[in-house]
């Protein structure tokens, strides 16, 4: 990668050129006017000032565009891990999951607390102890969402309100968003109502890409590219968990026909918590891995829910691939949009681009494959 100063000096000569051409033609039209030599020599440091607006102009023009891309790219697929969980919830058991934020905080403290302080993860130092702490908030969030369902979501979903009228859904509506009230307000109680974060040098340092074009230069955030990684391999892991192995042939054969699967066998209770649970964890992973680069509170999931049912209904309610398109997408849609406007009006750029989609394609991106997870 070249250096500071090397990158200065291309600059530099490239911006002389610039300022030597646009000189040239200034002379030249005043030459052609009848313009007299202090007239043309006013010309010309007036093209210089205009080709050099131009030219800075176009190069922060193309660095902004640049690095909304690569911010969309590494933001949006932590994005798609997080959708991936409410879209495995209600891809196999058909819930709508209003708690599914208040997960993602639970990640979010777990990683906190497993990291910061002397706790057990802290001798990984502050390099990879974060993203190590991210994946190990996954077994303690995927217990509790498993015991939730136990205790709470089992008596309003699955073979229990197969033939109820609603299939249980108004009762899982209530009993959702009581769950996320309590785990809001018992996280502030627990956790007290000041922003925290998982400090890590990665977050305020960045790898340099370029001059890509003129003094133009891309800026990768090491957190958020490491967060990157973590996030595409936890979803690769769990597409081969689903298509290739036993568990997944009996989480899918549960949501495509519970009673079919039941007559087979399979303990379709136990498919639906295994499910909830699985969905639990990977909302944490995604929270933990947002935790390097974010500050958050007790009632950060409320801020991140709206994503996550904007990524999973753009995917295709059901498909998990298309949860993780929908929240590429939801992640490309704010990173652009924070180019031209306030960052209070980026969601309502990610719905404007939801309601078109829904519009012009009402069965999400993956519609086919929404049908069943």
């Amino acid at each position: 990668m070249p250096s500071f100063r090397h990158r200065e000096r291309r600059s530099f000569i490239a911006r002389g050129a610039t300022f030597k051409l646009a000189r040239g033609r200034a002379r030249v039209a005043g030459f052609r006017s009848g313009a007299t030599p202090a007239q043309t020599r006013h010309l010309s440091r007036a093209g210089e000032r205009e080709a050099s607006a131009s030219s800075v102009d176009l190069e922060i023009l193309v660095e902004n565009v640049l690095n909304a891309v690569t911010a969309g790219l590494t933001i949006g697929c932590i994005y798609g891990l997080m959708c991936i969980g409410l879209g495995l919830i209600f891809g196999i058991m058909r819930i709508v999951n209003f708690a599914q934020g208040e997960l993602l905080m639970l990640g979010m403290f777990a990683s906190f607390y497993l990291v910061t302080g002397g706790k057990p993860l802290a001798f990984l130092g502050p390099y990879w102890g974060p993203f190590v702490g991210a994946i190990c908030a996954a077994p303690l969030v995927f217990a509790g969402g498993a015991l939730l369902h136990k205790f709470l979501i089992s008596r309003v979903s699955g073979l229990r309100t197969a033939g109820s009228l609603d299939e249980g859904h108004f009762g899982q509506l209530v009993v959702t968003l009581g769950i996320s009230l309590i785990l809001q307000n018992g996280g502030q109680i627990l956790f007290g109502s000041t922003p925290v974060a998982v400090r890590t040098p990665l977050s305020a340092e960045a790898y340099l890409i370029g001059p890509v074009y003129g003094a133009a230069t891309v800026f990768l955030n090491k957190a958020k590219l490491i967060a990157f990684f973590v996030a595409i391999l936890v979803a690769l892991v769990l597409y081969l968990t689903l298509e290739y192995t036993r568990l997944g042939k009996a989480l899918r054969a549960a949501a495509d026909n519970p009673t079919a699967a039941t007559y087979m066998g399979i303990d379709v209770d136990k498919a639906y918590r295994i499910a909830f649970g699985l969905g639990s964890g990977i909302t944490a992973v995604a929270g933990g891995l947002m935790a390097t680069y974010i500050s958050f509170g007790p009632f950060v999931g409320f801020d991140y829910v709206i994503i996550m049912y904007s990524g999973v209904v753009l995917g295709g309610m059901g498909s998990i691939l298309g949860a993780f398109w929908g929240g590429l997408t939801v992640g490309f849609v704010q990173q652009f949009s924070a180019l031209i406007l306030p960052p209070q009006l980026q969601n309502a750029a990610i719905f404007v681009v939801f309601l078109m989609i829904v519009l012009l394609r009402p069965q999400g991106l993956f519609g086919r494959s929404a049908e069943r997870a």
